[in-house]
């Protein structure tokens, strides 16, 4: 064998094998950021009580990289359009999920709305550090404000 073709025969075998590595071996040290996520404080819209602009909590604070999972319900007082266009874009969404059925976007959303009681559930891992304005579109002036700050 010359040594040209010695060399042709080794660098087939190494592609072969590298070819093999990656198609059939993950990296021992790959997770599923999917998995292990935590619970958030939940965002409440409105009250029991007939306080429609009631918001409890509204400010949260998460680290990037993690798996989370928010909750925001409305008590169905109003129509509530959810928005927070800034954090939707920082972030992998896993998926959102409604009733039990389940939304997996190929991107960020523009809104969540509630045009009834309900809750919306959104799984997520920060990707980018920063503090998120939420708010309900036309409630500003009624403290349907709040922020998500990814450390």
């Amino acid at each position: 064998m010359t040594r040209g073709h010695h060399r042709l025969r080794t660098g087939l075998i190494f592609t072969a094998l590298l070819g093999a590595a990656l198609m059939f071996g993950a990296p021992s040290h790959a997770i599923d950021l999917a998995k292990g996520r935590q619970d958030l404080p939940e965002i409440v819209l409105g009250d029991t009580n007939g306080n429609d602009f009631a918001v409890p909590v509204k400010d949260i604070t998460m680290e990037g990289g993690k798996s989370y999972r928010l909750n925001i319900t409305s008590n169905g007082g109003k129509e509530y359009k959810f928005m927070a266009p800034e954090f939707f874009r920082n972030v992998w969404l896993n998926q959102i999920v409604v009733n039990h059925l389940e939304i997996h976007p190929y991107g960020a959303p523009h809104h969540l709305e509630f045009d009834d009681a309900g809750t919306i559930s959104v799984e997520f891992v920060p990707i980018r550090t920063g503090t998120f304005k939420w708010w309900i579109e036309g409630l500003e002036e009624k403290g349907m404000v709040g922020t998500l700050t990814v450390k």
